[in-house]
């Protein structure tokens, strides 16, 4: 047959080289990033560090805060998970878990700094927003996961004191407002042109964000002084524990008047009044806070269930998250001249469905 009648089959495409293209088309969203995957990078960013409290909470409350009783080692005799003296080997994996998310959170921070130190020297696409500050807010990612790997390190050396327990709770949650601010700038929605906002719902919205910081750092002390501090041995504040609960609560309860008191001022009042988004972030707020004050009573008066706190400190880093958003959609960092008013991020758009 002539060879010229052969048609010549392409080789099949090998799974080593499916992968060198994913990993390039992965570096390329560090090496080359765009707003599009600054946003996704950020999102990602805000999820890793929620993940973060969260599995320390299951430390905390699984009585698990000793598991690894040396650092950075967990072990004197093991750098990984093992079984040791009057601790479990369930217990040990628990809180070396712990340790392995955070390992792969600095990874995941320093590929953030990357991209914004990046995406800062390329000059800023059209579509972004301005590159001033992006690159030291990003930078508060890795330095902030540092930071808290050496205070880790000072809470297992000090038998979980109950104050370094609490400074390291309160900065996982600064490093996770920073993470939530870096999205901000990204993810919108941004001041459409001809809208400003009211003094009064800049001034809620602070409002909002620091009575929510106040509760969580109440909430380290109610459980710093409650049974679930981190195993049964160590040290805990000593105050009273109703006392305590009172307070949290009385927080509590003044977070939800001024979610309430946000949610009505937001009120629907013609497409272009607020910001996209301001108001559905104010109900969806108001409904997390609604929604963890009944999980906080039935904890409190069904004998503090670690399963039940868990979900409670699960709820209280959402809270953290929406009041933070609701407060950048309504302190915008820049105009929308290039976009259309009604767009709204991914994020914005699932809510928008939902609310």
């Amino acid at each position: 047959m002539p060879a010229d009648l052969v048609s010549p089959t392409a080789p099949a495409p090998t799974r080593g080289a499916a992968l060198r293209r994913e990993l390039a088309r992965l570096a390329g969203l560090v090496l080359w990033p765009t707003a599009a995957s600054m946003r996704g990078l950020s999102l990602g960013m805000v999820v890793a560090n929620a993940g973060s409290i969260v599995t320390g909470a299951a430390v905390r409350l699984s009585e698990s805060g000793l598991g690894c009783p040396t650092w950075p080692e967990c072990t004197r005799q093991s750098l990984v998970a093992s079984g040791s003296k009057g601790t479990s080997l369930v217990h040990a994996w628990v809180e070396f878990g712990n340790r392995l998310w955070v390992t792969l959170v600095m990874i995941f921070a320093v590929l953030v700094f990357v991209a914004a130190w990046r995406y800062r020297r390329r000059g800023q696409p059209e579509d972004g927003p301005p590159g001033a500050g992006l690159v030291w807010l990003a930078a508060t990612q890795p330095a902030g996961v540092v930071l808290q790997a050496i205070l880790g390190g000072i809470v297992v050396l000090t038998k979980l004191d109950p104050v370094t327990v609490s400074i390291h709770f309160l900065l996982s949650i600064a490093v996770l407002g920073a993470a939530v601010a870096l999205y901000a700038r990204f993810a919108g929605p941004a001041r459409p042109p001809g809208v400003t906002v009211r003094a009064d719902l800049r001034w809620l919205s602070a409002g909002l964000v620091g009575v929510t910081g106040l509760m969580l750092a109440a909430g380290t002390v109610v459980t710093g002084t409650g049974p679930l501090a981190g195993a049964a041995s160590v040290p805990r504040y000593h105050l009273p524990l109703t006392g305590v609960t009172q307070f949290h609560a009385d927080i509590g309860w003044l977070l939800a008047g001024l979610a309430v008191a946000t949610a009505i001022t937001l009120r629907p009042a013609g497409a272009r009044a607020w910001p996209p988004g301001a108001a559905r972030w104010a109900r969806l707020l108001l409904g997390l806070i609604v929604a963890q004050g009944v999980i906080g009573y039935a904890q409190y008066f069904s004998g503090l269930p670690a399963g039940l706190v868990w979900v409670h400190v699960l709820g209280a880093t959402l809270i953290w998250i929406a009041a933070l958003r609701l407060f950048f959609v309504l302190h915008p960092a820049r105009s929308l001249p290039d976009r259309p008013a009604t767009e709204l991020s991914h994020t914005d758009a699932a809510i928008d469905r939902k609310w």
